[in-house]
């Protein structure tokens, strides 16, 4: 089975040799897997990928080869512990769930901080304290129709206004090789050519009318190739509800690197904030305030911020309303002096256009745009460099 998913590794065009298959090997008869799958899937990925840009790769080849897999065969199959805690997640009828009622921003953070006074040990289940399962607004692995997540995973419901944990995202693929050149020539419509450089491209034109006027003799004219000098800041959002649309960013993300030559781009999560970041490895560490970025690249760049614009209302709204640290000024705030410095700017949101009246922040976000919302379609692409050569 293991050669299987090696050559399987290896026609997903990973990097895989067979000394990294053999260490592997070595390192799942010294038991280091343990019995699970997920520890298989760390010791396999530690083993066979050499740089961290690939990890997203690694992790649709192995979800492809291992789906409906729970244990590797041969080996005891053990249930992990928070596999059975996540079973004990109260599981509420609609009629519950709408029986629950949204706090507001400012009664959940002050009975957060008397939760965190008065609570003395751990919970599960419930209605009240930090803890998981339940309909606790304060916690992980339960429902509650707006609420804090403290560690663990989403349970899937993106009702969270704000995330304790660490967490962390990975670059956009821009190698990706795209399945139509459909996008790139939406995208040529955003474009300004120029001829620069050497001349070392051939004018057919010119040769042809010197060529005449010499009496039939070749007369090679050439010229400097055409570029498109159309200038694009690009800002992507990325994790959490993004990661639903990787693949289609993906394909955008590399089609643009392809078309336009003056290209910067910076990522940012659910909002824009007072910071953005190039390297998602390192955006703990290397952050560039945004007022940095507005005053680095002019007025005559064009703005595409690509994002779903599914959060909750409060991190655009509100100060302190990142799920991620409190801010000090509010998100609608900073995308309002975007839209100031770049007035040729466009939002294009990965969410099906039929589903963006249902979902309050994409109502809040389009507002703000002015209506230059666009869905990330071939249609829609259209539109929006139309859009932007405005």
């Amino acid at each position: 089975m293991l050669i299987d998913f090696f050559l399987h590794l290896k026609a997903a065009k990973l990097p895989v040799s067979t000394r990294e298959f053999l260490t592997l090997l070595e390192a799942l008869q010294a038991r280091l897997a343990g019995y699970s799958l997920d520890n298989f899937y760390v010791l396999s990925r530690a083993c066979l990928v050499k740089d961290e840009s690939h990890y997203d790769k690694f992790d649709r080849a192995f979800g492809a080869y291992f789906k409906g897999v729970t244990a590797l065969p041969g080996l005891e199959a053990e249930i992990p512990e928070d596999w059975l805690r996540a079973m004990m997640q109260k599981h509420l009828t609609p009629e519950e769930k709408a029986k629950l009622e949204k706090l507001g921003w400012d009664k959940l953070m002050e009975q957060f901080k008397q939760r965190l006074e008065e609570q003395k040990g751990r919970h599960q289940g419930g209605s009240k304290w930090i803890g998981t399962g339940g309909s606790s607004p304060y916690g992980n692995a339960g429902y509650h129709p707006e609420g804090i997540r403290i560690g663990g995973e989403s349970a899937g419901n993106r009702t969270a206004i704000k995330v304790w944990e660490n967490r962390e995202y990975r670059n956009l693929d821009d190698s990706v090789e795209l399945g139509t050149r459909n996008i790139k020539i939406a995208l040529r419509r955003l474009r300004r050519f120029a001829r620069e450089g050497a001349a070392e491209e051939l004018d057919l034109d010119g040769t042809i009318r010197g060529t005449a006027q010499n009496a039939g003799w070749l007369d090679l004219k050439m010229q400097p190739e055409r570029h498109n000098k159309v200038k694009v800041l690009l800002f992507l959002d990325i994790g959490g509800s993004m990661d639903d649309h990787i693949k289609l960013c993906e394909e955008m993300f590399s089609a643009a690197k392809t078309e336009f030559k003056h290209l910067e781009y910076y990522y940012f999560h659910n909002c824009v904030y007072d910071y953005v970041w190039r390297d998602n490895r390192r955006r703990h560490a290397e952050r560039f305030p945004l007022h940095d970025v507005m005053h680095k690249y002019g007025d005559d760049y064009k703005l595409i911020i690509v994002g779903d614009a599914t959060m909750s209302p409060y991190e655009i709204l509100q100060p302190g309303g990142s799920v991620e640290y409190m801010n000090e000024e509010a998100g609608a705030t900073w995308l309002a002096r975007l839209l100031d410095r770049y007035p040729r700017a466009v939002w294009i949101n990965p969410e099906p256009e039929r589903l963006w009246e249902y979902r309050h922040s994409i109502q809040i976000i389009h507002n703000i745009v002015g209506g230059r919302m666009f869905p990330l379609t071939l249609e829609g692409l259209e539109r929006a460099m139309r859009q932007l050569n405005k």
